[in-house]
C-alpha cells in the first residue's frame, strides 16, 4: 500500500551548484521511478539551527511523493552515502495534509548569507572611493596642510604635542610646554 511522504534534503552549500543540482535531480528521478512525485520545491540556502559537519548553512530541497516502503529504503541508503548531503529527513504525512511552506528569507533562493555579506562588502567601498575621488573633497585637503606646517615651525621643532591638537603656537607661549 502506497503512502504519502515528504523528504527534506539539506545539501552542502560549499559543494558546486552543479553537484547540488545533480544530487537533487538524481533524488527526483529515483522518486519518480519508484513512486508518484506530487510536489518539488527549492527553498534555497538557509541558516541551520546548529552546525552540521562544520556548516552553518544548507541548501534545502523539498519533495512530496507517494511511494512504497521499498523506495524509502533505497532513498535512505543512497542519501546516506552521497557526497554533498548534509542531512535528510523523510516524514510520513496524511494525504490531506497541506504542503509545508518555508518562512521567507532576507536573501533570494540559492544565495548564501556569506555570499550576500561578501557582495555587500564589495558594494560599500565603491561609494567611499567615489567620495575621495571627487574634485571638491580633494581641493580643500591641499589647502589645509600648507597652513598647518608653519605653526609648528614658529614654536620650534618637536614642540607639537598630541594633547595640543597640533597648535604649536599655543605651546610656544606656555613655558611648561617647552620644558
Amino acid at each position: 500500500m502506497a503512502r504519502e511522504y515528504e523528504l527534506v534534503l539539506m545539501l552542502d552549500p560549499a559543494a558546486p551548484d552543479g553537484r547540488r543540482d545533480e544530487v537533487a535531480g538524481e533524488t527526483q528521478k529515483r522518486i519518480e521511478s519508484g513512486g508518484a512525485l506530487k510536489h518539488v520545491d527549492t527553498w534555497g540556502t538557509r541558516k541551520l539551527a546548529f552546525e552540521i559537519r562544520q556548516r552553518t548553512e544548507a541548501d534545502y530541497r523539498f519533495y512530496r511523493f507517494e511511494a512504497e516502503s521499498d523506495l524509502l529504503e533505497q532513498l535512505d541508503h543512497t542519501l546516506k552515502i552521497t557526497d554533498g548531503v548534509l542531512r535528510f529527513r523523510i516524514f510520513k504525512v496524511d494525504a490531506g495534509t497541506p504542503m509545508i511552506t518555508p518562512p521567507p528569507t532576507a536573501q533570494p533562493a540559492g544565495v548564501s548569507a556569506r555570499a550576500a555579506r561578501a557582495e555587500a562588502r564589495r558594494a560599500e567601498p565603491e561609494p567611499a572611493a567615489e567620495e575621495a575621488g571627487e574634485p571638491e573633497s580633494a581641493e580643500p585637503e591641499p589647502a589645509e596642510p600648507p597652513t598647518e606646517p608653519p605653526e609648528p615651525a614658529e614654536g620650534g621643532p618637536g614642540e607639537e604635542s598630541p594633547e595640543s591638537g597640533g597648535e604649536g603656537a599655543g605651546d610656544a607661549d606656555n613655558p611648561q610646554a617647552a620644558s
